[in-house]
């Protein structure tokens, strides 16, 4: 079973992705982990943004491993455990703008199909372009979606319980341009999946829309039974 979650940032993508993984024993596929993994290599390169070649080549070469439970997940670069590195403002911004080079993706894509393709029980795989792009036969699709508002009071509160920096109004901007790189770029925008299954997380809990989607996942099992 391929579960295919897309959304902006901040709508809740990663943690309900984690919570589904769980509970139906599937491999959980952080796309996102794998964008910043190929930015923090490039940062470390010295290579600027503007020369994609180099970029491409970085993305080609390097080797990503997503490694343990969905929640403690490691994330290897070349063997070096980056995990924590690649969750820093810096890496995200970076890796928004890296995201956006074609031949990123299309890298990107190949392995993300492989890796999901390979896991023996399924797999979850969230991200922008997972249910358009990248599995567009996946067996479940969602799109989690909120308000820019409320996605940035989310992100602003995990940054400040992980001891980050930052004010609403920086984080609330931050995503702001962060939706407009991702719906705009003309490599796999963010857009809607003709068959996703949209929940808007605006005013619902955590657990509300886990329950929504754990049900679609459990009639979908059925229905292939």
């Amino acid at each position: 079973m391929i579960i295919a979650i897309d959304g902006p940032s901040g709508a809740g993508k990663s943690t309900l992705g984690k919570m589904l993984a769980k509970r139906f024993d599937l491999l959980y596929l952080d796309t996102g982990a794998m964008y910043r993994a190929v930015a923090l290599a490039v940062t470390r390169a010295g290579v600027p943004f503007w020369d994609v070649d180099r970029i491409a080549e970085i993305a080609e070469t390097a080797r990503i491993d997503l490694i343990g439970e969905p929640d403690a997940m490691k994330v290897f670069l070349d063997d070096d455990d980056v995990s924590a590195e690649i969750r820093t403002l810096d890496a995200a911004q970076a890796a928004s703008v890296v995201s956006t080079i074609s031949e990123v993706r299309r890298i990107m894509v190949e392995h993300q199909r492989a890796i999901g393709m390979a896991a023996p029980n399924g797999c979850v795989l969230e991200g922008r372009d997972i249910g358009s792009v990248v599995f567009p036969k996946a067996d479940i699709k969602f799109f989690l979606t909120a308000e820019p508002e409320a996605r940035a009071h989310r992100r602003f509160a995990e940054d400040q319980a992980k001891g980050r920096i930052s004010t609403y109004e920086q984080t609330l901007a931050e995503i702001n341009e962060r939706d407009e790189r991702d719906v705009s770029r003309e490599d796999s925008p963010l857009t809607i999946a003709d068959d996703a299954m949209v929940l808007d997380t605006s005013e619902l809990s955590l657990n509300e829309v886990f329950e929504q989607m754990a049900a679609k996942v459990r009639a979908r099992q059925s229905a292939a039974a």
